[in-house]
């Protein structure tokens, strides 16, 4: 995990990817991890990614024409993952203005034409408040070990009896009724877990972890 939380931009132009990534890093790069994705599936992937390393994402610059996958169609999936990211949609003047009703499903937070030609009048007051706005709610991913699994499945007791005997730190995610553990599974690809299967996402887990838990779950290093 860092300790900077992330800004993701997407942008199938090379030429706008990299003028967002250096105005972008240019006032928030000390306190955020700034990465870029070219195509709708890199950005999804690295989101997925981004979630089962529990790494926080502070704000989503989407572009709304590209090949594939418009940016509200991406947008629609990347809230899923991270529904309290902060979102711009990026249009150019030859999108003319995206209808509302468009827009809706995603719930972008602001949506803005490029090029800027000046990013402390266009582009960084916008962004100053979506950041601010997100880092009042912000709170810090836990440390040691996320489990996931059913709260009166069998192994569940055994389990978290084992982590609190040996003094293990972990967040216990309850498939039944926690949204992030859904979250967590959807990134995995898998929209449930067997009765008795528990996954493990260790987030700076040491080696007694490994060896404690392989023989009765699955355990995955990010």
């Amino acid at each position: 995990m860092t300790t900077k939380p992330m800004i993701l931009a997407v942008d199938d132009e090379p030429t706008a990817l990299a003028a967002i990534e250096r105005d972008v890093e240019h006032e928030y790069g000390a306190d955020f991890q700034i990465v870029c994705a070219t195509s709708d599936s890199e950005a999804l992937a690295m989101l997925k990614q981004l979630k089962l390393r529990n790494e926080a994402v502070a704000l989503l610059l989407i572009d709304q024409r590209m090949p594939h996958m418009t940016g509200v169609k991406l947008l629609e999936q990347a809230v899923e993952l991270y529904p309290d990211a902060k979102s711009v949609l990026l249009t150019v003047p030859a999108d003319g203005d995206v209808p509302i009703f468009t827009i809706r499903p995603a719930k972008p937070d602001y949506y803005l034409r490029k090029p800027w030609d000046s990013p402390e009048e266009n582009l960084y007051p916008i962004l100053k408040d979506l950041l601010a706005d997100w880092q009042v709610t912000y709170r810090s991913p836990s440390e040691g070990l996320r489990v996931i699994g059913h709260r009166w499945a069998s192994n569940t007791y055994r389990v978290r009896d084992l982590l609190a005997r040996n003094q293990v730190r972990y967040e216990w995610l309850d498939l039944d009724t926690s949204e992030e553990a859904r979250r967590l599974l959807a990134a995995l690809g898998s929209e449930r877990l067997a009765p008795y299967k528990y996954r493990f996402l260790p987030l700076g887990a040491g080696t007694f972890a490994r060896s404690a838990f392989l023989s009765f779950s699955t355990f995955l290093f990010l």
